[in-house]
């Protein structure tokens, strides 16, 4: 039998997957961003649940309120993702007992300030003893059955978008562990970004208005996985001819001998959303994102063809399915 650092995450989730009785009409597939279940006159119940682990999750430099507000993050960014409102939330804790009170204070006040930043409640939740640090966050909400854009709505011609630039925290998590460098200034900014991540709710939430979009996905495996992901439950490829790669990351890369395109692709943990949207209704869309306060960036096509590929001048290369995965 394999290991699990020899599976993956991804291949884990199909194992227990196999092991279930799915529920018979599921309103959201099991696997997408969120978790939903049909209340009936066009009503969803929609759930979120996702953990922080100190050991993979919490970098050199991060504070327990910066984590314990990253775990709520986290969690947003996938009801960002499919155009939800999160109401109240859930959250269980895993604590090491050489904790002190102090530290659960800074725990405490990180879950409030990333609950209220989207306009949630944090309502309950359980304790426990761990040998790491463990912080669990469930979110609830209420959504319109028709409105939830799902990974698998992408369509052939449709418009590849992304709320912001990526890179900066593959960059910045270099530089916290301390294996890359860059003058102070940059420097800060990325490890901000690893820091005090955002969710991008009020643009989500927008786009969902609007109708507009075919198939969306919270980034926070990484542009290439994310849009591998969009690709194989939509039957669809990509064509990027934009690769929105930020301007902190190029002058990074060119520091350090990288390469911007594979800090850009292959990174994690941005929380932008990537998303198709129908070419007739692109100016609705992003119209629509910039009153919300955000941008929606062209990134390139969806083809029939169910290659992912990259199209840099004349230069056409393969995306490759990478990104961040648990256990390896």
């Amino acid at each position: 039998m394999r290991r699990l650092d020899e599976v993956g995450e991804r291949e884990i989730i199909k194992i227990i997957r196999s092991r279930l009785d799915l529920m018979p009409r599921m309103p959201v597939p099991f696997g997408d961003d969120v978790s939903a279940y049909d209340l009936g006159n066009g009503k969803l119940a929609v759930l979120k649940t996702d953990m922080l682990v100190g050991k993979t999750d919490v970098p050199q430099g991060m504070s327990l309120w910066q984590a314990a507000r990253k775990a709520v993050v986290m969690n947003v960014s996938d009801f960002a993702a499919k155009g939800v409102k999160p109401s109240v939330l859930l959250a269980s804790l895993g604590l090491p007992r050489d904790l002190s009170e102090k530290n659960m204070e800074e725990i405490g006040e990180g879950l409030n300030a990333g609950a209220r930043e989207y306009g949630a409640y944090l309502i309950g939740g359980d304790t426990g003893e761990a040998s790491d640090l463990v912080i669990s966050v469930s979110l609830f909400g209420l959504a319109q059955k028709l409105k939830i854009p799902l990974r698998s709505g992408a369509r052939a011609g449709e418009i590849v978008a992304v709320t912001g630039f990526f890179g900066k925290t593959s960059a910045g998590l270099k530089t916290l562990l301390r294996k890359a460098d860059a003058p102070a200034k940059l420097r800060e900014g990325l490890a901000e970004s690893v820091l005090m991540p955002h969710a991008r709710l009020t643009e989500g939430l927008a786009l969902a208005r609007t109708g507009a979009v075919g198939a969306s996905i919270d980034s926070s495996d990484g542009l290439a996985w994310s849009l591998h992901e969009i690709a194989q439950a939509s039957k669809v490829g990509f064509c990027i001819d934009k690769l929105p790669v930020a301007e902190e990351v190029e002058r990074f890369a060119e520091i350090n001998g990288l390469d911007s395109k594979e800090l850009a692709l292959y990174g994690g943990e941005e929380y932008e959303l990537v998303l198709t949207v129908k070419p007739k209704r692109w100016h609705e869309a992003a119209k629509a994102v910039e009153k919300a306060g955000g941008r929606l960036l062209q990134i390139g096509k969806v083809t029939a063809d169910r290659q992912l590929v990259l199209k840099t001048g004349r230069r056409t290369s393969l995306i490759e399915p990478r990104g961040y995965e648990h256990f390896k």
